[in-house]
């Protein structure tokens, strides 16, 4: 009752002030014409104005007004960001049917093995499910998500794969949604094929003829609004002759998330769609919630790591670095096929986009991942690295206090 309440307290209170503040303006008209002329005269103008006022309110207000935020105006190619009254309703009527996930974080550590040699037909099947989750402790958001989880699994196929995609969307959804891959030469990148409807399946095929690491998101009006809520994930296109060895790899992305609530307001938060427009987010964090990463991720010393990174924005570039590693190699903006880049201590990603990094691990310790614009470190934009192994004093000799090193900060 605790996170309806807080929902309400952002939703029907905005339109209760709205109903309150035509009210007390109407008595204020009238209160005003009483002092001035008769009874009679009064009630006469008072309903002349009022019925003005209705006339040119109901076509232009009404509208815009029975949606959160209420008088909200975008002009991008589909609907705006707003939230339908009538959707909020219907959100408390099925609350109570939505699946409670105990932990939103896709796990890093599942990525898929390498690919066969030779180029065939591959199946992928995604689900699209609305769940509720905490981004952080007692904080907890309606994400949308793909097969549960922000992000959503990491697809793995080799250039020249014929490529057939099913998207289904779970039978409790309260909204369509779809699905982009910035991986398909098509129209919308399968978005337009894959408009499905709550327990719909479609289905499309496409050919994947670049290699590379690439977004996929759902492509439902509002596709930022879909995406703020969570709906992103990451598809690589090995090439040919497949990637090079390494001991492990990781599945990382950043995304955002803009609650009506302040950061650390306690209950069901309600996607701010006003806040979501000016780029102002409340939560940046890895893998889908505020210590997404923390106790998954483990390495030892001599290992080589892969770290695919993906930035699910929607508006934040990311400045992604490893504070006490340096890139031995980055895929800019996860081309690949294209000029590698060497040592390299930070590398951009941006809204959209993806990277694939590279290193040797030579000291053991704790490697902290962030977003180098580092007031979002406190907005929950940061992630551990366990290494284990013995200590390499030709590489880093010195006294270190155990419990600074054991804490997560620089």
């Amino acid at each position: 009752m605790f996170e309806v309440f807080s929902l309400v307290k952002f939703l029907i209170l905005q339109g209760a002030g709205l109903v309150i503040a035509l009210i007390a303006a109407g008595l204020f008209v009238y209160l005003v014409l009483r002092k001035l002329h008769s009874s009679r005269i009064t009630l006469f103008l008072f309903f002349f104005f009022f019925g003005t006022c209705l006339l040119l309110y109901v076509p232009m207000g009404i509208p815009s007004s029975i949606t959160y935020p209420f008088g909200l105006k975008t002009y991008g190619p589909a609907e705006g960001p707003w939230l339908p009254l009538k959707n909020v309703f219907t959100f408390f009527r099925h609350v109570r049917q939505f699946e409670r996930v105990a932990d939103i974080a896709r796990d890093p550590n599942v990525t898929p093995a390498p690919l066969r040699a030779e180029g065939e037909e591959v199946s992928l099947h995604l689900t699209t499910k609305e769940v509720l989750a905490e981004i952080a402790p007692g904080v907890v958001v309606n994400y949308w998500t793909f097969d549960g989880t922000v992000p959503g699994p990491m697809l793995r196929v080799r250039e020249g794969d014929m490529v057939h995609v099913t998207l289904s969307n779970d039978s409790n959804s309260l909204h369509h949604h779809s699905v982009d891959f910035h991986a398909v030469t098509g129209p919308g990148g399968g978005g337009v094929a894959t408009y499905v409807a709550p327990g719909e399946s479609k289905d499309f095929r496409f050919r994947a003829l670049n290699p590379g690491l690439y977004v996929y998101h759902c492509a439902a009006p509002n596709v930022a609004n879909h995406m703020a809520h969570g709906m992103y994930g990451m598809i690589l296109v090995e090439p040919k002759e497949g990637l090079p060895q390494v001991d492990k790899e990781f599945y990382v992305m950043q995304g955002e998330v803009y609650t009506a609530g302040k950061m650390g307001t306690q209950g069901l938060q309600v996607i701010d769609t006003e806040k979501m427009l000016s780029g102002n987010a409340e939560y940046i964090i890895f893998n889908g919630r505020v210590g997404g990463l923390n106790g998954k991720m483990t390495a030892a010393t001599g290992e080589k790591v892969r770290i695919y990174f993906g930035n699910g924005g929607v508006s934040d570039i990311s400045s992604f670095h490893v504070i006490g590693e340096i890139f031995d190699t980055v895929y800019p903006e996860a081309s690949i096929g294209g000029a590698l880049l060497k040592n390299v201590q930070t590398t951009l990603v941006p809204a959209g986009g993806a990277t694939i990094v590279e290193f040797g691990l030579e000291v053991p310790g704790r490697y902290i991942l962030v977003d180098h614009a580092l007031s979002r470190l406190d907005r929950g934009a940061w992630g551990v690295l366990e290494v284990t192994g013995t200590e390499n004093r030709e590489v880093f000799d010195a006294a270190v206090d155990p419990q600074v090193a054991a804490t997560p900060g620089h």
